[in-house]
C-alpha cells in the first residue's frame, strides 16, 4: 500500500499513511547516575540539530529526562529504561522502570512544603512537555512526555487529523 492510496476493508475505507520515525533506547542503572542519561539524550538531540533550531525545547527535554530518570532511580531503586522517538512532529521521551505504582501530579491548588526536597518532578515535566501520560507495562510503569519543537497542534488530540507543515 502506498501513501495516499485508498483500500477498502469490508465497508470501511482505509487510507495508507507514511510514517517515518527515528528512535534510540538506552538503560541507565543507578550506578551511572542521571548525568549519563542526560548526556546520552543531548547527543541524540544534537544529531537531530535541535541544539541549533530548537534550543529551548532541547533544554526542556534534558531537564525532563533528568526528572524522569531520577524518579525511576528513587522510586524503583533500579535501572531506568529511556527511549527517544522522533516522528517529525513530536519527540516522545519515555522512561520506564520496575515500580508498578503509577504516579500522579500534585493538584495545582495543593500547598507546597517549602522545605521539601522532592516531589516536584512531574510538576516540572507537566510545565515543560506539551503532553505526557503514564501507563503500566511489564510489571512496572512507563512515563512518556511529548515535545513539539515547532509548536502547532497536538498530534495526540482526540479525533483530529494533523499534518506537518
Amino acid at each position: 500500500m502506498r501513501t495516499g492510496e485508498k483500500h477498502h476493508i469490508g465497508r470501511s475505507e482505509v487510507r495508507a499513511l507514511a510514517v517515518k520515525a527515528v528512535g534510540w533506547a538506552g538503560s541507565f542503572p543507578i550506578s551511572q547516575g542521571v548525568r549519563a542519561a542526560r548526556l546520552w539524550t543531548a547527543g541524540h538531540l544534537a544529531s537531530l540539530g535541535w541544539d541549533n533550531w530548537a534550543p529551548d525545547t532541547a533544554h526542556s527535554v534534558l531537564l525532563s529526562v533528568s526528572e524522569l530518570v531520577t524518579n525511576a532511580h528513587v522510586h524503583a531503586a533500579g535501572t531506568a529504561h529511556l527511549v527517544l522517538t522522533w516522528d517529525g512532529t513530536c519527540l516522545h521521551v519515555s522512561v520506564s522502570d520496575s515500580d508498578p505504582q503509577l504516579p500522579a501530579p500534585r493538584p495545582a491548588d495543593a500547598k507546597a512544603d517549602a522545605g521539601a526536597t522532592s516531589g516536584r518532578g512531574l510538576g516540572i515535566v507537566t510545565t515543560l512537555a506539551d503532553s505526557w501520560d503514564v501507563h503500566a507495562c511489564h510489571g512496572g510503569k512507563a512515563i512518556t512526555a511529548c515535545f513539539r519543537p515547532r509548536g502547532g497542534p497536538d498530534p495526540h488530540a482526540d479525533g483530529t487529523d494533523f499534518h506537518s507543515g
